[in-house]
């Protein structure tokens, strides 16, 4: 198997870096993986990640909600018991982003399809990209929906789409600014890219250090901050325009950290954690659990 070892960041180029910690594959691998700290951008990364063609394995498991729709376990059930209410948040978005009631919208890593069905529902012009076949076909049966496999993001037209989205997408890409360059094209002029990935920097982060659900190890492959996806954008002459705060991600990241770190006995003391993340994200979303980044072409 081949593992990617970065001697610079990934992110900027810098060779400032350091190692902050080792975090476990709770999911598939029970494998331990080192996560790097990047003094000059701020963004932190796994270090010997498999490379793209070998990271498939570590996504084969039932407890993968976004490719499986899983309802087992609580925490799994909780997470579709508020997936309507998050999808409308990202359907406003998408329209306020815009300016457009209706219009086209590619959605990149697009699981089993279920916010590209609630887009086609409200009228938009779908298009969704998704990596794995399992969710492929999954989109199939749930929602009559056939994504595309991810490589056809370059067999897409240039200036093609009102808005491309990417809900906690960006941090499992291998060849990250070759995506972002892609995208860029893919807009239309006044398109709107919008970008949700986890927040290294919220409390819920420092609380669980290690057992943090959200490093999710070996496939996230970066760990953002606001900052760090500042400067990631800015090389691709992309500019923030508006960040919003993903509310419930704090308590499903701190139920299932907290699964991480006491086994499962933890139940009060993960939604207790979470309840604080989210309240200290609605007074500051830079420290969020996780961050909506409302981007443009310049």
């Amino acid at each position: 198997m081949s593992f990617i070892y970065h001697n610079t960041c990934p992110v900027c180029g810098a060779a400032t870096s350091h190692k902050v910690l080792t975090a476990k594959d709770y999911t598939v691998s029970k494998e331990t993986f080192d996560i790097i700290h990047c003094g000059h951008c701020s963004v932190r990364y796994t270090q010997n990640v498999p490379d793209n063609t070998n990271i498939g394995r570590y996504y084969q498991s039932q407890e993968y909600i976004s490719h499986s729709e899983t309802r087992q376990g609580l925490i799994n059930r909780l997470y579709h018991s508020v997936r309507k209410i998050t999808l409308r948040s990202k359907q406003n978005w998408v329209k306020a982003a815009t300016g457009l009631k209706q219009g086209s919208i590619l959605d990149i890593g697009c699981g089993t399809g279920s916010f590209l069905h609630f887009m086609k529902q409200g009228g938009w012009q779908i298009t969704g990209l998704e990596p794995d076949d399992t969710a492929r076909q999954n989109a199939k049966t749930l929602y009559n929906i056939e994504p595309r496999p991810s490589e056809d993001l370059y067999k897409l037209p240039a200036g093609e789409f009102d808005a491309i989205t990417m809900w906690h997408v960006l941090e499992h890409v291998h060849t990250l600014h070759d995506y972002i360059r892609q995208i860029r094209t893919l807009l239309k002029p006044e398109g709107a890219l919008l970008i949700a990935v986890p927040n290294y920097t919220s409390p819920d982060a420092a609380h669980y250090g290690e057992h943090w659900a959200a490093y999710d190890v070996p496939r996230h492959l970066y760990h953002f901050s606001p900052a760090a996806m500042e400067v990631l954008l800015k090389q691709h002459k992309i500019r923030v325009v508006k960040k919003h705060p993903m509310v419930f991600d704090g308590f499903y990241v701190s139920l299932l950290s907290e699964k991480y770190k006491t086994g499962g006995n933890g139940l009060f003391k993960g939604f207790w954690n979470g309840f604080i993340s989210w309240r200290k994200g609605l007074k500051d979303v830079d420290r969020c659990s996780s961050v909506v980044y409302e981007c443009k072409a310049e």
